[in-house]
Formats: C-alpha cells, structure tokens, sequence
C-alpha cells in the first residue's frame, strides 16, 4: 500500500473538507457527472471516526435544468490560456467563482486536512485555481490531490501547490460513496465493478485501475439502499467500463434486485455498453429494469480502428444488438452509438462509413473526439506526431485535439462529420 493509503487509515478525529473544483474548459456537460472516488474516500473517513465536509463547485452552481436530474452548471467568460490562444472559440470557468468559492470556505470551520480531487488532465486549471484560493483562507492546511490528472499527470501535477499527489490507485474502503452530502440531490451514480478486461488502445481504464472486479450483489444493494433513502433521487447512472460482463451472474441478479426493489427509478449508461453482450435476453432486461440512456460502444467498422478497440464488436453483432433493443421495446431514437472522430491516423472516410452505418439501420450517432490519455498505446502515437503534449496537458482537450492541435483533420471536415452524424 501506499503512504498515502497508511496517511490516510491512520486518521481519526479530524476535520476533514474534500472539495470538487471548478471546470475551465471551451464546453461542460453533465452526463450524471459526480467525483465518484472523492465521495468513496469522504464515506471511508467518516467510517474512520473524522468529521467531513464537502463543496462540489459544479454542484453548487447548477443553473440551467437538464432531463433526468441533470443540470448545467454556471459558466463566466475568462481568458484563453497560452495553450489555446489560436484556437477560435470561447474558453469559459464552469462552476463557483471565486467571491462565491471563499465564502463558502469562510464559512467552514477550519479542517484538517483538505482533500481536492480531480478528473480531465486538461482540466487542471480548475484544480490549480481552487488550491490557490484554499491557500488564501487556510494556509496551514495540508492539501492533498488526487484523481484522474494526479494518477496520469503527475509530474505536472506537482505545479498544483498541492502538498501530496495521489500517484497509485487506492482501494476502496468505504461500502458505498457518501452522497448524502449533497443536500437533496436529484441522482444517485452506481459503481457494480472496477476497472475494465479490455485493453482499448486510447482507453485509460487499465491505468487508473489493473485488474477487472465485479462487487456483490450484497454490496451493490447496500450502496442503492444508501443513495436512494435520499427522497429527491429519482435518477441512477451506471458508472461502470464493463457492465455487461459475466451478466448472467452479476448484470441480470443487480436488474432482479432493482425490478424488486427500486422500479420507481430511472437508470442510465452513459459509458458505453458492450454491444457482443446485447442478446434478445440481455436487452429485455435492460428495458424492464427501467434503463432509459443507453449508448453503445461501436467507434468504428474500420478493421483498423477496431483492432484498437480490442476487436470488442463487429458490424453484424451490433446490427443484431440493435435490432433486439428494439424488439425489446426501445425506439430508435433512445439508442445513442458512439462512434471516435481522430485518432492518430484515422481515415476521415472510415469515420463517414460508419456513421452511415449505424444511421442505416436508423440508430442515432454520438460522435466522440479522440483524446491523447498518458499511459495509452494511443498517446505514444499521439505524441510523435505533438511532442508538447507530454508538457501541456491542456492539449490532451477532446474538444481541439484533432481539429486543431494535431491536424489528423481540419475544422471544416470535423464539422462535416458532425453535420452527418445529426443529419
């Protein structure tokens, strides 16, 4: 185990603040976006005997409401960092800002400890911008980062002000995240497994996660038992990689449970489902047990592409998924296909054929834009053609990668594929 991990175990009786930072970004959406392993390791320290608290800057300035519980957050203008200066759009700070941030920590007893996690690597503006502020109001507390952009970035991570990096995955300890510490919350988010048995060349699931396991149904219950005792929930979302894996055993006995105990809510996926597992068995279930979001995990019929997606569906199982989704009760347009857009040397036509494909058999196209993750078999291709990105994690951006930093297509003809993907 880590000394992070001993640091952390050997706490009791403190005050202890997690907090989720702003986002800087060019766009924000809330796909039932929560600080999952921030809210499992506030649960594990308050099981540990400490008293926690909790700001969740996105949370906290929800602004616009979205369908299923879903809200998008605030959003201030601000300057384009250097990294961004040619790129023609709008840069924006997503969440609390700053008057309204050190109020709410003004109004905190002073913690022990504070404990900033964090998600995109190109998202660490944010989370440099919050240590700074803590900085200002409680100086002489120790910070502690962690998260995506800790684990994959941390040499840049170091930049942060932070006093201690979470660099090594942590364990679980908690039963369940503590989502009660959200003052009515309109959704509850679900982890029934870790981490993921394929190995995608442009995934970092494998990374911030080694091996593939799936929790009991004992202890996936417990968990919904918790969230869902909050009476404004109304809504679950499946953080899972692989949820569909071993669903004879695991997927179908968590449906049973939830037909039996929770039909009043609605559950969502938006990480995407593995087509090979949708049988005509496995889609009645899906449509029984109440999932209303369901995206599939095509990205591409290029052979090419698909051999970096671990050869994970063919044309003819996802046609076939399809067509028992839709026997299963769903419509067409309730069924969201992601499809990548630029990768390291993907053909701009393969990308046309199969948005064409999954439109042909009247399925809806989500198109999802390539983003260079450390660690990747992806990135070390990434990086011989953009060197600076193994310096400037602002370029990892999903939303400018391939149409401006990397130059694998032009801003018209990623348009373009948008534009065919809506059409």
């Amino acid at each position: 185990m880590s000394d992070l991990f001993h640091f952390l175990n050997g706490l009791k009786g403190k005050r202890i603040l997690g907090i989720n930072p702003p986002v800087f970004d060019f766009a924000y959406f809330d796909l039932w976006a929560k600080p999952i392993g921030l809210l499992y390791l506030l649960q594990w320290m308050r099981d540990l005997g400490n008293e926690v608290q909790f700001l969740d800057c996105i949370y906290e300035a929800r602004d616009k409401a979205k369908s299923f519980g879903r809200y998008q957050p605030r959003r201030t203008l601000i300057e384009k960092p250097e990294a961004y200066w040619g790129i023609p759009r709008r840069y924006y700070h997503f969440g609390l800002e700053e008057e309204e941030f050190l109020s709410r920590l003004l109004a905190m007893e002073e913690p022990d400890l504070v404990l900033i996690t964090s998600i995109m690597t190109y998202w660490y503006g944010g989370v440099h911008w919050a240590i700074s502020r803590v900085r200002k109001i409680f100086p002489d507390v120790p910070v502690v980062l962690g998260g995506i952009y800790a684990r994959l970035c941390p040499g840049h991570a170091i930049s942060s002000g932070a006093d201690m990096i979470q660099t090594e995955y942590l364990p679980v300890q908690a039963p369940y995240p503590a989502m009660d510490l959200y003052e009515n919350g309109e959704y509850g988010i679900l982890e029934t497994s870790w981490g993921c048995p394929m190995g995608c060349d442009y995934c970092a699931s494998k990374i911030l996660c080694p091996s593939f396991s799936q929790r009991s149904i004992e202890e996936v219950a417990l968990e919904m038992d918790f969230q869902l005792k909050v009476p404004s929930i109304r809504d679950m979302a499946f953080y899972d990689d692989a949820l569909l894996m071993n669903r004879e055993f695991h997927f179908y006995r968590i449906c049973d449970l939830i037909q039996e105990r929770y039909s009043h809510i609605r559950f969502h996926t938006p990480n995407g489902l593995h087509v090979s597992q949708i049988d005509r068995k496995c889609a009645k279930y899906l449509f029984n047990t109440g999932l209303r979001t369901i995206r599939l995990s095509l990205e591409s019929v290029d052979r090419t592409v698909q051999g970096q997606s671990s050869m994970k569906v063919s044309r003819l199982q996802f046609e076939r998924a399809l067509e028992n989704l839709v026997s299963a009760g769903y419509g067409q347009e309730d069924l969201e296909t992601y499809v990548l857009i630029g990768l390291p040397e993907q053909d701009i036509d393969g990308v046309r054929k199969t948005i064409r494909f999954v439109k042909s058999l009247g399925g809806t196209v989500k198109t999802a834009q390539f983003s260079p993750i450390p660690g990747t078999s992806s990135y070390r291709k990434a990086l011989e053609n953009v060197p600076a990105l193994k310096e400037e994690p602002l370029l990892h951006n999903n939303s400018v990668y391939c149409s401006y930093i990397s130059g694998e297509l032009e801003p018209a003809e990623l348009q373009e594929l948008k534009d065919l993907a809506r059409a």
